[in-house]
This record gives structure tokens, C-alpha cells and sequence, in this order.
């Protein structure tokens, strides 16, 4: 399963209503590190797909979502868990890190 994208109109459906964990990739077209974030992601995605759910979230499109969550900088990862906010990673990071940022908190 790969990574998809979600907006304003269907983050609470996509995101907060989810059974699974879902990360939310907060980017943009314009971010470099976003970009460098993409293909980790994809691959976090193929080896986690049973066990969370990978979304990406244009801020530039959909600047609602990103506002309510306080989004400053960007990439921002947030991870929901039975629609609660669980865990906030900001930056780009190599992908064992990300792993371990993921493992622990799913």
C-alpha cells in the first residue's frame, strides 16, 4: 500500500476516523527536504502497511488542516492514533530514524 494523499474535506474521514495509525507528511511542491522525506516514506509504507497508514498533506492546498495543528515548518510528520494527536516529528530525517519514530510510537 502506498502513500496517499488526503485534504481539508477528507482529513477527519481519512485521518481521524482511521481504525489503523496514520502519519500525516505535512509538505509542500516547493520543499527540497519534503521531497528527500517522499521515497522514505513510500518505502516505510510497503514494509508498515498492515500496521499504519502513510498520508501526505499539501499545506499549500490545504492550509486549514495545517493551520489547526499548528504546522510552522515543514516537513512535519504527525501521527494520530484513534484520532488523537500521538506523536510530532519535524525536519527530515534518514529513514532508521524514522523507523524507530514510527515503531515507538505505534
Amino acid at each position: 500500500m502506498g502513500v496517499e494523499k488526503v485534504s481539508d474535506q477528507s482529513f477527519e474521514s481519512d485521518v481521524l476516523n482511521s481504525s489503523a495509525p496514520v502519519i500525516v507528511d505535512f509538505w509542500a511542491e516547493w520543499c527540497g527536504p519534503c521531497r528527500m522525506v517522499a521515497p522514505v516514506l513510500d518505502e516505510i509504507a510497503g514494509e508498515l502497511g498492515d500496521k499504519v497508514k502513510i498520508v501526505k498533506l499539501n499545506v499549500d492546498e490545504n492550509p486549514a488542516t495545517a493551520s489547526k495543528y499548528g504546522i510552522m515548518s515543514i516537513p512535519t510528520l504527525l501521527l494520530f492514533k484513534d484520532g488523537q494527536l500521538a506523536s510530532r516529528q519535524v525536519g527530515a530525517a534518514p529513514k532508521a530514524k524514522m523507523l524507530q519514530w514510527v515503531n515507538g510510537a505505534i
